[in-house]
C-alpha cells in the first residue's frame, strides 16, 4: 500500500499541501492558502500570551507531526510514527480590478499542496500553474501583476501560436516550499519564500513578508535565551525592462549575480524580546564565509570594495504586557561613513529608518479579535547603492525590506476579528507619503558632495517629503475558511482603489 500511494504522488507535476511544517508568513499576492492570514494569527497568539515571542519567520513547527489528517486526497502515516505524507490538489479562481491594477484580471490556478516528514526531515511544497484572462487588450502591458515573473507575455493580434492564443497570460513559476533537517544542535533549511525579521506586521525594515519570494538556505539554532538565524539567498538584479523581457545586467552590460547574507540574533527575557538583524548584499562578488553565524557582517563588509556590497544593521524590541498589549519598535541603519555622521545627520551615508507599533489581542467569547497600529519613517537612499542594478536591497526590482521603499512615511491601522477559526473580518486604514527624489531603488547614492539629506541633485525637493501628497486607503475584508473550500473578498477605497475576490477548493 505504501508503494501505491508514493507512485500516485509521483504522477503529478505540481504539488500543494494543507498541514505546514512551518509557521508561515502571509502571502499578499499569490499562493493564498486556506489560512487567510497565518502570520496575523501567530502574532495574535503571541500578544495574547499563549505563544513564545519570536520574530523570524517562516519558522519550523513540528506540531503537525502529531496530526493525522485523513481527509486529504492522499494520505499515509507510518505505524511506527517515523514518517507521514499528505497530498491535496487544489483549484482557485480570483478576480482583481480597479485603478490600482489598471485592468480587470481573472486568474486561474491549479496545483497541489504536499507535506510530510521522514525521521528528522520535514517538508512542504505548494506549487501551482497560473493563468490569467485580461480585459486590457494592449498586449505590451501583459506582465506578471504579482511581480514574481519578470517576462512580459502576450502576442500581437492575429500573430503567434499555442497557449497564448487562448490564454492572455500564463506562468509555471508559482511555488513556495521548505525542507528542513533537524540536526540536534541546529535546523538546516532550504526554501523558496519571503523572510520576515522583526516585531512588526506591515513595516519590518530589514526583511519583510510582502517581498517577492527568493531561493534561500538558513541555519537556526537556540542556546538558552539566544536564538540565532543565519541566511543565504539568491537575489535577481533584474535590470531595465525593454519590450517583453527584463534583463539581469549591470550598468556595463554583463550578466551579474546579487546575493544576500543575513544574521538574526534574538534574546528572550520573559515578556521582553530584543533583536539584532544584520544584512549584507554582495554584487558580482560572492563570499560564502559570510554565512557563518559568528561573522559580524557590518564589520566584515569593510574588507571588500564598497562598489560590490551594501550592508545594514537593525535593532528592535518587543515588550508584551499581561493585559494583551504589545509594544515594539525597530531602528534600521544602512551604510554610514562613521557613527558621528548618524548623530550629526549631515551626511547621506547616515541612511536610517524607524518603525514603531502597538498591538492589542484578546478573546471575546467565541471571537478572537485585536488591533495593530504601526508608524514608519524611511529616509532617502535607504536600500539603494552607488550604481543602478548593483548591490541594492532588492529582488526583481522590489525591496526585500519594507515595500514602502526609500523616502517614505506610512501609518497603518488594522482591526480584525476571527470566529471559530473559520470566519475572519478586518478593516485596514493606511496613510502613505512618498517623496519623488531619492526614492527609487536604483536612484544612485551620491559618491561626493552629498551633504544634508534634504538636498538631491536635479530635484526640486529640498526637505524630507517636501510637497509629497498623502495617499489614503480604506480596506474592509472578509474571509470564510472551511476544510475543503475558502472564500475571501476585499475592497480598497480612495487613492488605491482596487477589489479582489477569491474562491479556493481543496481536497
Amino acid at each position: 500500500m505504501k508503494k501505491i500511494f508514493f507512485l500516485a504522488a509521483l504522477c503529478f507535476t505540481a504539488l500543494f499541501a494543507q498541514d505546514y511544517s512551518t509557521h508561515n508568513v502571509n502571502r499578499p499576492y499569490t499562493l493564498r492558502t486556506m489560512e487567510y492570514s497565518p502570520l496575523l494569527n501567530r502574532f495574535h497568539d503571541m500578544t495574547a500570551g499563549s505563544a513564545p515571542q519570536t520574530f523570524f519567520y517562516p519558522q519550523i513547527d513540528s506540531s503537525f507531526r502529531q496530526k493525522k489528517d485523513t481527509s486529504s486526497w492522499l494520505f499515509w502515516h507510518a505505524e511506527d510514527g517515523r514518517s507521514k505524507l499528505n497530498i491535496s490538489p487544489m483549484l482557485a479562481w480570483d478576480v482583481r480590478g480597479g485603478k490600482q491594477f489598471g485592468d480587470t484580471i481573472n486568474g486561474y490556478e491549479f496545483g497541489m499542496h504536499m507535506s510530510g516528514y521522514i525521521d528528522s526531515v520535514e517538508f512542504w511544497l505548494d506549487a501551482r500553474i497560473f493563468s490569467e484572462g485580461r480585459a486590457q487588450k494592449d498586449h505590451s502591458k501583459w506582465s506578471s501583476w504579482d511581480r514574481e515573473f519578470i517576462e512580459k507575455q502576450g502576442n500581437k493580434p492575429n500573430q503567434g501560436d499555442g497557449l497564448l492564443k487562448e490564454v492572455d497570460y500564463s506562468s509555471y513559476a508559482r511555488y513556495r516550499g521548505h525542507i528542513a533537517m533537524r540536526m540536534g544542535w541546529a535546523v538546516l533549511g532550504f526554501a523558496r519564500d519571503a523572510q520576515h525579521w522583526g516585531p512588526g506586521y506591515y513595516n519590518n525594515l530589514s526583511l519583510n513578508q510582502a517581498s517577492v519570494p527568493y531561493n534561500q538556505v538558513s541555519l537556526t539554532t537556540k542556546i538558552g535565551p539566544l536564538s540565532v538565524v543565519s541566511l543565504y539567498a539568491d537575489l535577481d538584479p533584474a535590470g531595465k525592462c525593454d519590450g517583453r523581457h527584463c534583463t539581469s545586467t549591470s550598468s556595463m552590460g554583463k550578466e551579474v549575480s546579487r546575493n544576500l547574507y543575513g544574521h538574526r540574533y534574538e534574546f528572550e527575557f520573559g515578556n521582553l524580546t530584543l533583536g539584532i538583524s544584520e544584512l549584507q548584499v554582495v554584487y558580482d562578488l560572492n563570499h560564502y564565509w559570510l554565512f557563518v553565524p559568528i561573522v559580524p557582517l557590518f564589520m566584515e563588509k569593510g574588507n571588500y570594495s564598497e562598489d560590490h556590497n551594501s550592508g545594514s544593521v537593525a535593532l528592535d524590541f518587543s515588550y508584551r504586557f499581561p493585559i494583551g498589549l504589545r509594544l515594539y519598535s525597530e531602528f534600521f541603519l544602512g551604510d554610514m561613513e562613521s557613527p558621528m555622521s548618524l548623530i550629526r545627520n549631515d551626511n547621506i551615508e547616515a541612511k536610517w529608518a524607524w518603525m514603531a507599533g502597538a498591538e492589542y489581542a484578546g478573546s471575546f467569547g467565541s471571537w478572537r479579535a485585536g488591533s495593530i497600529a504601526e508608524y514608519s519613517r524611511i529616509e532617502p537612499y535607504i536600500y539603494t547603492h552607488f550604481d543602478p542594478y548593483t548591490a541594492q536591497f532588492a529582488h526583481l526590482n522590489y525591496p526585500i525590506g519594507s515595500q514602502a521603499g526609500a523616502h517614505s512615511l506610512s501609518i497603518d491601522w488594522l482591526v480584525y476579528a476571527r470566529h471559530a477559526k473559520h470566519l475572519q473580518v478586518q478593516l485596514k486604514q493606511g496613510w502613505f507619503w512618498k517623496g519623488e527624489c531619492a526614492s527609487d531603488l536604483n536612484f544612485p547614492t551620491p559618491r561626493v558632495d552629498h551633504h544634508s539629506t534634504g538636498k538631491y541633485e536635479g530635484c526640486e525637493e529640498r526637505y524630507f517629503l517636501d510637497g509629497a501628497k498623502m495617499q489614503y486607503s480604506l480596506t474592509p475584508a472578509i474571509a470564510y475558511m472551511g476544510r475543503h473550500f475558502a472564500v475571501s473578498t476585499e475592497y480598497t477605497f480612495f487613492d488605491r482603489n482596487a477589489f479582489v475576490a477569491r474562491v479556493m477548493a481543496l481536497w
